[in-house]
């Protein structure tokens, strides 16, 4: 999957813009303030039809009435993916036909996005990796975003009810809280059985010492929906005491170890990063297996904190195929790998030229 055109108005600080984007991807450069994040995200923006760091709508607005944002695709089920936001509403376009639903939008457009605040996915707290295990696992299958969508709308009643010290109609969500959240957990268990192996591979790829393993810490068995009701039944008390569901893959975690320790608490910097992107790069695999067709990768400042050598391997790495699109920013040229061959664009004051 390409991105073959770019357009985009109203977007933060970018000045209109339209754009034929080169097949293999590009480097783009630029002091920071210029926009180059922002153009990243703009591209980003039609995966999940909101920003890739978690801002509004109206925060992204760079200037009223609205935003604009429509890419022309190669490879994917449709050829435009776009976005309208104008007096606080969305209009989200297929092929220039407007969808009603966001669950019936996704996975026109592929991408996976790498900002330097992911190193929080081996560093940060354990809702930082389920928030990736659910955004990779719903592109992959709408199964399990509607399971997601249900488990959610279940726990919020759920927990709402107990805080009001309604403990039996808190329980009148057991059942759909236990038929969606049996599907959350098995669906995560075969990802990481699938990908353990894989994120092993990348860190030695990418030159890290030690034997590297990912595994999910919860209570596995909840995977069966026929374990929910006695893990309920035992967690009510707790449940009551802290107005709170206490048992439920919403509380689980991704766990990232090298030689056994975990990464989280152990890890230098340098392993940090490089576990962060090994996990992109399995979202790619994941993506591509799911859908049939290969993501674009966009990678903000990726090469940053990383020594010489982790950036030559990084780098052979992000090119070893001919099928991906690889965006790439960086405030400089000389702070790149020499072995990272893209075209190169410059911004300047939120407008892009070539170099």
């Amino acid at each position: 999957m390409r991105l073959r055109h770019v357009a985009a108005r109203g977007y933060r600080n970018l000045a209109d813009l339209e754009r034929e984007a080169p097949s293999p991807g590009l480097v783009l450069l630029g002091a920071n303030a210029q926009g180059k994040t922002n153009l990243l995200e703009a591209i980003y923006y039609p995966v999940l039809f909101r920003s890739f760091r978690g801002a509004t709508d109206g925060q992204v607005l760079g200037s009223p009435p609205g935003f604009a944002v429509e890419l022309h695709i190669a490879g994917g089920p449709a050829q435009t993916v776009g976005a309208t936001y104008s007096a606080r509403k969305k209009r989200i376009t297929i092929d220039g036909e407007e969808v009603a639903r966001l669950a019936d939008s996704l996975g026109n457009w592929l991408a996976v996005a790498f900002l330097p605040s992911d190193v929080g996915l081996a560093s940060g707290p354990a809702a930082e990796r389920r928030q990736y295990l659910d955004r990779v696992l719903s592109l992959s299958d709408r199964r399990y975003l509607r399971a997601l969508t249900g488990y959610r709308s279940a726990l919020a009643q759920r927990n709402s009810a107990l805080r009001q010290g309604r403990t039996d109609v808190a329980q009148a969500f057991n059942g759909p809280l236990c038929t969606a959240g049996a599907a959350l957990v098995r669906g995560r268990l075969d990802w990481v059985a699938r990908a353990a192996d894989e994120f092993a591979a990348e860190l030695d790829t990418l030159g890290e010492q030690g034997k590297a393993s990912l595994r999910y810490r919860g209570r596995p068995e909840l995977a069966d929906t026929s374990a929910w009701e006695t893990a309920l039944a035992e967690s009510l008390a707790e449940d009551r005491a802290r107005s709170a569901t206490t048992v439920g893959p919403h509380r689980d975690d991704l766990v990232l170890e090298v030689n056994g320790r975990n990464l989280r608490d152990y890890g230098s910097t340098g392993q940090q990063r490089s576990a962060a992107i090994a996990l992109k790069l399995i979202e790619i695999t994941s993506l591509r297996l799911a859908r049939g067709t290969e993501p674009a990768l966009l990678l903000d400042d990726v090469f940053a904190e990383l020594d010489e050598e982790r950036q030559s391997r990084l780098a052979a790495r992000l090119l070893d195929s001919d099928q991906r699109q690889v965006f790439i920013t960086s405030p400089r040229r000389d702070e790149l790998p020499a072995n990272l061959d893209l075209p190169v664009w410059v911004m300047e004051g939120g407008r892009v030229r070539e170099s």
